[in-house]
């Protein structure tokens, strides 16, 4: 499973930079774009980071994954299209082969949703 890899890559690259923030924050969500075209799979990809989060600093923030499909681009028509993945990744008008692919390779981090982790104080006086 290269989920389990991706993940503890994806939590090892979200810590720099959490370690590298000037005042503490707590992380709520970790937003991912995965294109189509990378074999991931998203459900065991959230399921990962979630087992591999517990008792870590990233502990109760979710995964939020943004699917890209796969477009290619055929030079010969000059049109893009939507190749089945595993079936046919030829152009469906010309039958061109598949040498553009313009979308469904991502593979990264959108954007982190954090807040600043607030110390209470208490005042007491004796």
């Amino acid at each position: 499973m290269h989920e389990t890899d991706m993940t503890k890559a994806l939590i090892l690259t979200v810590k720099e930079w959490w370690e590298a923030q000037p005042e503490p924050i707590a992380i709520s969500q970790v937003h991912l774009v995965v294109g189509q075209f990378t074999c991931v799979e998203p459900v065991s990809l959230q399921f990962t980071f979630e087992v591999q989060t517990r008792n870590t600093f990233l502990e109760g923030a979710t995964l939020v994954i943004r699917e890209t499909p796969l477009i290619a681009f055929c030079h010969t028509c000059q049109t893009e299209y939507s190749p089945v993945i595993g079936l046919q990744y030829a152009c469906p008008d010309c039958r061109s082969p598949l040498d553009d692919i313009r979308s469904g390779r991502e593979l990264k981090i959108d954007r982190i949703e954090y807040a600043p982790v607030s110390v209470s104080v208490s005042n007491t006086t004796c």
